[in-house]
């Protein structure tokens, strides 16, 4: 059985430079992090991997700078990792994101199960999970916090969706984004990074992929844009009281409840 984990890195920090021509984030030499909910991702996929005796494959799109992510994912325990890396491929909304990951699937081989987290903590439309399984042609399951059971032929989940609680059953090959619940991530382990320190990770560049129609790629493949993205103004003001200490007591009790802070 074959497991692929979908996996991104996002910025480690609030203090990001945006692009002034094409209003995307500039991610080369940003401090980057494992998106928060792959983690839960890879540890679903990693706890049937020894129920099952599957293989687990980490995917990403994203710069060369992302191979310390999956050589962190060496160290909690897949197998084989693939990061889709070619300039081509900036710019990519959602539509061109998925169907970017849905060729690099394709180039490797396919997979019985596709696991991917929610969301992102970059993007948050929760859309990529969803729009690769429909350019796979398989089923889906979005925002799962349970796997009720699981086998080399099907797996049955559970959703909590608002007021209802659904559990759906798929044959392989599918795919499911869990949430942030379904497990707790599991601490990289030191024997494992000496182990897999000299373990390659495979690059794909878009000449590699199976469909070379470069209008679906990058921002060109793009039918959404976003027309203006801008890091938040910060704004310190220092409000200096003078007086005695009951005083300034009066003054800044006067100020918050002006504000209606008390």
């Amino acid at each position: 059985m074959k497991i692929i984990v979908c996996m991104k890195q996002v910025p480690a920090t609030t203090q990001v430079e945006i692009d002034p021509e094409t209003g995307s984030m500039k991610r080369l030499g940003t401090q980057s992090r494992t998106n928060p909910y792959d983690l839960f991702a890879l540890e679903t996929a990693l706890r049937l991997k020894e129920r099952l005796q599957a293989s687990v494959t980490v995917l990403t799109m994203g710069p060369d700078q992302a191979e310390t992510m999956m050589k962190d994912a060496y160290a909690m325990g897949a197998d084989d990792a693939v990061i889709l890396s070619d300039r081509k491929f900036a710019g990519s909304d959602v539509l061109a994101t998925s169907y970017t990951l849905s060729q690099g699937i394709r180039k490797i081989g396919g997979a019985d199960l596709i696991i991917c987290g929610k969301q992102t903590t970059d993007g948050d439309t929760a859309q990529i999970g969803p729009a690769l399984a429909e350019h796979l042609h398989i089923p889906h399951c979005a925002w799962v916090n349970g796997i009720e059971y699981a086998d080399q032929e099907s797996i049955q989940v559970k959703q909590e969706l608002g007021a209802v609680t659904q559990v759906s059953q798929m044959k392989y090959p599918c795919l499911i984004t869990v949430d942030k619940d379904i497990f707790v991530p599991r601490l990289p382990s030191y024997r494992l990074m000496r182990e897999t320190r000299e373990r390659p990770v495979r690059f794909l560049h878009l000449s590699d992929l199976p469909a070379q129609d470069f209008t679906r790629y990058g921002s060109i493949g793009s039918p959404t844009a976003v027309e203006r993205m801008f890091p938040p103004e910060t704004m310190a003001r220092q409000v200096y009281l003078e007086g005695s200490a009951r005083e300034k007591a009066q003054q800044l009790f006067d100020r918050l409840t002006e504000k209606k802070i008390i």
